[in-house]
C-alpha cells in the first residue's frame, strides 16, 4: 500500500513543524506579535496611561470571545493592542514600585526559544540536552555562591516556591534526625506542634505562608525584632531562643533575609550562620532580591555569609532582569532533595537512575517545568559578567544618591538613608498642620493616574510612606528629581485644599 507523503494534513498551519508551511506560519505569527510589541512600546510615553480600573474593565468587557469559526491572528491582535496599552510598562524609567524588573533583550530572545521548543524539564526524555544545560548552569551558580561540592539546585517559579522548599526540607530533616520520623511516609509527627521557625519581622510573608501550608501553622513562626536598619536583631534573637527553650519548644530553622521587600535590608548573615551552627538549626537564606549582589564590586561584601546557607532562594526575575518567572533553589547537601523525590513508573522510574539517566523532577516540587535556565544563560553569556556587575553597581549608586538628596531636603523624610540595595522609603512632610497619611495616599494615587510614575506605598511604624524600588539601570537622577517635583506639587495642592483628603 502506497502512502501519499506530499498531502497536506489538517491543522498543519497551526503548528511549528519541519515543513515549509509550519516554518512560514511560525515566522508570520512571531512577526505579528513583534509588531504589536513595537506599536505599544513606541507609544509608551508613561509607565501607565491613567485609565481607571472601571474604564479598563469596560474596554475588556467589549473584547470578543472565541467563536466557532477561525479569526485571523492579525485581526485578533489588532483588537488586543489598545488593551495592551493599558499594561503597566515595566520598561519605562518611571516604573519603580515593586521588585518588577525590565527584562533584558537576550532573555526575551530566550523566551522565544523556550516557548517554541517547549521542553519539559521533569524527565530526560522530555528535555534531553536542556537537562544538561540546566545542570551546568546550576553547578556554576552553586560555585558562585560558594555552597560547596556537595551542593545542588533546581530552577523554580520564584521566591515563594524556593522559600517553601527550604522550609519543607528543613522540617523533614529535623523530624528524621530528632524523632526518626519519615514525614513523607507517615505525615507529621505528634511533636510537630512544638516546632518553631525563627525569622525577622521584616522577612517575606512566604515564611508564614509556607509554615501554614506545611502543616506547622503560622504560630510556628517566631518573629524577631529588627534594628534601626530593619535587619534582624541579634540581641532579640537570643531572647527569643531563650524563651523557646524555656517553653520546651523545638526551634529547627532560622531564615536570614538578604534584601527585605520594603527596605532591601540584609540580615547579618555571617552571625546568623554561626548562630544556626551553634544551636543546630537549619539556616535558610532568602536572597530573592539581594542574590544578584554577588556580581557587584561594592555589593558582594554585603552578602558574606550566604555561602553557609543550608538552603538558598534566588530570584532571577528581580535584579537579574529576567522575564517572569525565573528563580532557583539551592541546598548545601544535595542528599536533602530526597525529601521531595517520588518515582513514577511512567516518568522517572528508579531503574533509569541505575542506567545514569537524569530526571530533574527528582529535586523539584513541580512536575512540568519550563527551560528557564536558557534565558538566564543567554543574558549573562551575551552581556558578560563585567557589564552585568557594572549595571547593578550603577543602580545601587543612583539609589544612594537619591536617598542622600531626600535626606538633605527639609521637606522630605527618608527612613533608610543608606539603602543596602536599591529600595528607598520616604515621604513628603513639610512643616504644617495637615493629615500626613492622607497626603501620602493622595500623592501615590495622583502620580499613578496622572501617568507620572508608578511607585509603591508601605507602612513604617504605623505611618504611610512612599517607596521606590530602583531595578531599571536606565533610571537617572534627572528622572528622580522630576518625580520629587511632582510629589511636591501634589502635596502642596493637598495642603492648599485644607489638608484633609481628596476632593
Amino acid at each position: 500500500m502506497s502512502t501519499n507523503t506530499t498531502a497536506t494534513l489538517p491543522y498543519e498551519k497551526w503548528f511549528l513543524h519541519e515543513g515549509q508551511e509550519g516554518l512560514r506560519a511560525y515566522y508570520e505569527s512571531v512577526a505579528a506579535a513583534v509588531d504589536v510589541v513595537s506599536a505599544v512600546t513606541e507609544r509608551m510615553k508613561a509607565p501607565y496611561h491613567g485609565a481607571s480600573p472601571e474604564q479598563v474593565a469596560e474596554e475588556v468587557n467589549r473584547l470578543s470571545l472565541p467563536e466557532a469559526k477561525e479569526t485571523a491572528l492579525h485581526q485578533v491582535l489588532a483588537e488586543l493592542t489598545p488593551l495592551l496599552a493599558h499594561n503597566i510598562h515595566v520598561n519605562h524609567t518611571h516604573c519603580m514600585a515593586h521588585l518588577h524588573c525590565p527584562p533584558l533583550l537576550p532573555s526575551l530572545a530566550g523566551e522565544m526559544l523556550i516557548s517554541a521548543f517547549n521542553q519539559s524539564m521533569d524527565s530526560w526524555d522530555q528535555s534531553a540536552a536542556a537537562t544538561y544545560i540546566e545542570e551546568k548552569i546550576i553547578a556554576w551558580l552553586t560555585s558562585l555562591y560558594g555552597l560547596g561540592q556537595t551542593s545542588d539546585g533546581t530552577f523554580t517559579s520564584g521566591g515563594t516556591q524556593s522559600n517553601y522548599m527550604g522550609l519543607l526540607l528543613a522540617r523533614d530533616a529535623y523530624c528524621e534526625k530528632t524523632w526518626n520520623h519519615n514525614v513523607q511516609r507517615d505525615g507529621l509527627p505528634k511533636e510537630a506542634g512544638t516546632m518553631r521557625i525563627l525569622c525577622s519581622k521584616a522577612a517575606h510573608f512566604t515564611v508564614l505562608k509556607s509554615a501554614s501550608q506545611l502543616g506547622l501553622g503560622e504560630r510556628s513562626v517566631v518573629l524577631v525584632e529588627t534594628d534601626e536598619k530593619q535587619r534582624l536583631s541579634l540581641t532579640d534573637l537570643q531572647v527569643k531562643l531563650a524563651q523557646l527553650q524555656k517553653e520546651n519548644l523545638s526551634p529547627f530553622a532560622i531564615v536570614g533575609t538578604c534584601g527585605t521587600t520594603d527596605f532591601g535590608s540584609i540580615d547579618p548573615l555571617e552571625e546568623l550562620a554561626a548562630f544556626a551552627e551553634a544551636h543546630d538549626l537549619w539556616f535558610h537564606v532568602d536572597a530573592a532580591y539581594g542574590g544578584a549582589l554577588a556580581f557587584s564590586k561594592e555589593g558582594a561584601r554585603k552578602i558574606q555569609g550566604i555561602q553557609f546557607a543550608d538552603s538558598l532562594s534566588i530570584d532571577f526575575h528581580k535584579l537579574f532582569y529576567q522575564p517572569i518567572s525565573c528563580g532557583a533553589f539551592f541546598v548545601k547537601n544535595a542528599a536533602h532533595f530526597r525529601y521531595v523525590t517520588f518515582h513514577a513508573d511512567y516518568l522517572n522510574p528508579e531503574m533509569d537512575e541505575e542506567d545514569g539517566l537524569v530526571h530533574l523532577v527528582n529535586k523539584s516540587i513541580q512536575t512540568t517545568r519550563r527551560f528557564d535556565a536558557l534565558k538566564l544563560y543567554l543574558s549573562l553569556r551575551t552581556m558578560g559578567l563585567e557589564t552585568f556587575g557594572e549595571m547593578i553597581d550603577d543602580t545601587l549608586q543612583v539609589a544612594r544618591r537619591f536617598a542622600t538628596e531626600l535626606d538633605l531636603s527639609p521637606d522630605f523624610v527618608v527612613v533608610n538613608k543608606e539603602p543596602e540595595i536599591s529600595a528607598v522609603v520616604f515621604r513628603y512632610e513639610p512643616k504644617g498642620d495637615y493629615a500626613r497619611d492622607e497626603m501620602t495616599k493622595e500623592i501615590h494615587h495622583q502620580l499613578f493616574y496622572e501617568s507620572k510614575a508608578v511607585i509603591a506605598k508601605t507602612t513604617y511604624e504605623g505611618s504611610l510612606y512612599l517607596k521606590v524600588t530602583l531595578l531599571n539601570p536606565r533610571i537617572t537622577m534627572e528622572a528622580l528629581r522630576a518625580l520629587l517635583d511632582d510629589i511636591e506639587r501634589i502635596g502642596q495642592n493637598f495642603i492648599q485644599r485644607g489638608g484633609n483628603g481628596r476632593d
